[in-house]
C-alpha cells in the first residue's frame, strides 16, 4: 500500500510517500517552520511525491497526525488530509503525537514498556502510556506535573518526550518531542480507517484546567 504521511503538530511541517508493503519510504520533504503550515504543507507534499517518483493518484492511503500539539498546526493537517481523502477517495486515518513518539523510542529500544510525557506547559503534561508491544495503556491524559509523576511510576518503563525532565527522570527518556515521519507512515499503515478516522486530539477542556483521563475524541 501506498500512504502519504502528513505531520503538521508542532513546529515542523512534513510529508512522507511510503510503501507498506516493504516498509519503505520512498520520499519525503519538510521542516522546521515555525508558522505557516497552511502555505507550505501543500508543496512540501508534492515535493515528497516527486522525491518518490510517484504521482498522487497512486496514494492508497492518508495519515496525519491529530495531536496534542500545536492548535493551528492540527488543524491544517487534518483539514488537508480530509480534502485530500475525498478528492482521491481513499481512507484516511488519525495518529496520535503520543503514539508517534513512543514508536520512535521503541525502535531503538524494543521491548521496553513506554511513559509519554509532553510538557503542555501550565505545570501540566500529554501523558500516555505504552506496553512493550507498543499498545496503549488507558487513554492519553492531560495532567498536573505531580499526577503525570505518579502517573510514570505507577506505569513502569522508560519515560520519554520534553516533560520527561519535571517529572524527575533524568536523561532517561531524553527531552525530543520530534515526530518521525516514517512513524506516522507505519502507524498509519497498521490503523483501521474506520475507528481512527483523522479528527484534533485536544485533551485540555474548555477551561483549561487539568483534565485526569480525558479521553480521545472519536469521529
Amino acid at each position: 500500500m501506498i500512504l502519504l504521511a502528513i505531520d503538521t503538530s508542532g513546529s515542523g511541517c512534513y510529508a512522507a510517500i511510503h510503501d507498506s508493503a516493504r516498509d519503505v519510504t520512498l520520499g519525503m520533504a519538510g521542516e522546521d517552520i515555525g508558522r505557516g503550515h497552511a502555505e507550505r504543507l501543500m508543496d512540501f507534499v508534492d515535493q515528497a511525491l516527486a522525491n518518490a517518483g510517484i504521482e498522487m493518484g497512486a496514494v492508497e492511503r492518508i495519515a496525519v497526525t491529530v495531536g496534542p500539539g500545536s492548535f493551528t498546526g492540527i488543524r491544517v493537517g487534518v483539514a488537508a488530509a480530509r480534502g485530500l481523502s475525498l478528492a482521491l477517495g481513499v481512507p484516511s486515518v488519525g495518529i496520535s503525537t503520543l503514539a508517534a513518539i513512543a514508536a520512535g523510542y521503541r525502535q531503538s529500544h524494543p521491548g521496553n514498556p513506554v511513559f509519554v510525557a509532553v510538557d503542555a506547559k501550565r505545570g501540566e503534561a500529554y501523558c500516555q502510556a505504552f506496553s512493550a508491544d507498543g499498545a496503549p495503556r488507558g487513554e492519553a491524559s492531560v495532567l498536573s506535573l505531580d499526577d503525570a509523576k505518579a502517573a510514570a511510576l505507577a506505569a513502569g518503563g522508560a519515560i520519554v518526550g520534553s516533560a520527561a525532565v519535571l517529572l524527575g527522570s533524568g536523561d532517561e527518556g531524553g527531552a525530543n518531542d520530534a515526530v518521525a515521519i516514517e512513524m506516522v507512515a507505519r502507524l498509519g499503515a497498521l490503523a483501521d480507517p474506520r475507528a481512527d478516522r483523522p479528527k484534533p486530539l485536544y485533551l485540555r477542556g474548555p477551561d483549561a484546567k487539568p483534565q485526569a483521563g480525558f479521553a480521545i475524541a472519536r469521529a
